[in-house]
């Protein structure tokens, strides 16, 4: 398997989640299946179909996590000698030049992809453009509603 461009903050994430997962949700489903068990008759039983449900998803999730911090390349932007190129983890400030609207974007993996937290995929259309460029530069980025140009006001490591 190929390594994974994650953040420093976005792995932290990955592993608090993955710790939640083993040291509570696991025992509490497990806790929930022994309950079920001992009302009897399991060919009926609906909180057992269900606990036993809910365990095929957290061993799943547990095992998606534990892959994808395994296959990690964890950047810390902070840490980046890129002088001054957008990069992956790079935090970006643009001007929409039609619009004059000014935005911030991260660069970011796919799993830590948030538009509400202006964090957007390196996969994204926005960030396959930018990457590369420095401050200064014009970048065409297309957009659903067509072509959309923004003019890179600065790039930080952060």
């Amino acid at each position: 398997m190929s390594s994974i461009p994650i953040t420093k903050r976005g792995a932290e994430l990955l592993k608090e989640e993955l710790i939640r997962l083993k040291t509570k949700e696991r025992p509490a489903v497990i806790n929930a299946i022994s309950e079920a068990r001992a009302q009897g008759d399991l060919s009926e039983n609906a909180e057992y179909d269900a606990a036993k449900e809910r365990q095929s998803f957290v061993e799943g999730r547990i095992a998606d996590l534990e892959g994808k911090l395994g296959a990690a390349q964890i950047i810390d932007p902070a840490l980046l000698e890129a002088d001054g190129r957008i990069v992956f983890a790079a935090t970006v400030h643009l001007e929409d030049l039609e619009s004059g609207e000014k935005v911030t974007y991260q660069i970011v993996g796919l799993d830590e992809a948030d538009l509400k937290e202006s964090k957007v995929s390196i996969t994204s259309p926005i960030a396959r453009a930018l990457i590369g460029k420095h401050a200064g530069d014009i970048v065409e980025v297309q957009a659903p509603s067509g072509i959309r140009e923004y003019e890179v006001l600065d790039v930080r490591y952060i």
